[in-house]
């Protein structure tokens, strides 16, 4: 393997890991996580769902989600392609949102799609300039949970304790 090689490598895994802070930061309403995913001033295209800057998607994330019971956004077949400091990168995503309808139902809605991105690696930081969503399908049905929902959606959440490994004192 080359140095080359390594490099595509680690830049690819540091957009992937990009992919699924953003994926985090929308479940746990974390406003700053969010906005560490993109470049200030990049553009979203989500169709009738929302257009406009990431700072503008950020603050409508944390006024619609927060009425939300849960929600979980997965990622996968994750494509990337790496040339210098440009990337593109393509993600399937399946979300789960689970709401109370007009008469206090459950909902589940799920919806699908991909997240076509164009990244830019800016002193030594990949983020997103411009992202297209590409909307495949949703349906939404009355919930019948099981369980109830645990963890917080802020940085309560058990996971902020053990995905933050630095001591106390912030070393």
């Amino acid at each position: 393997m080359t140095d080359s090689d390594l490099q595509q490598l680690l830049d690819k895994q540091s957009i992937v890991d990009r992919l699924c802070d953003y994926a985090r930061g929308v479940d746990r309403i974390d406003r700053a996580l969010i906005g560490s995913v993109f470049h200030a001033g990049a553009e979203l295209d989500y169709g009738a769902m929302f257009t406009g800057t990431a700072d503008e998607f950020t603050d409508f994330i944390c006024v619609v989600h927060p009425s939300m019971e849960a929600t979980s956004h997965h990622l996968s077949n994750i494509s990337v392609t790496v040339d210098g400091d440009r990337a593109g990168s393509e993600a399937y995503v399946l979300a789960r949102l689970r709401s109370r309808g007009h008469r206090g139902t459950l909902n589940d809605t799920v919806l699908s799609g991909r997240y076509v991105d164009q990244w830019a690696r800016r002193d030594g930081q990949w983020r997103i300039d411009r992202r297209t969503y590409l909307h495949g399908m949703d349906t939404t049905q009355e919930a019948a949970p099981g369980y109830p929902t645990t963890g917080g959606r802020d940085t309560s959440d058990p996971s902020y304790a053990v995905l933050d490994l630095r001591p106390p004192g912030g070393a």
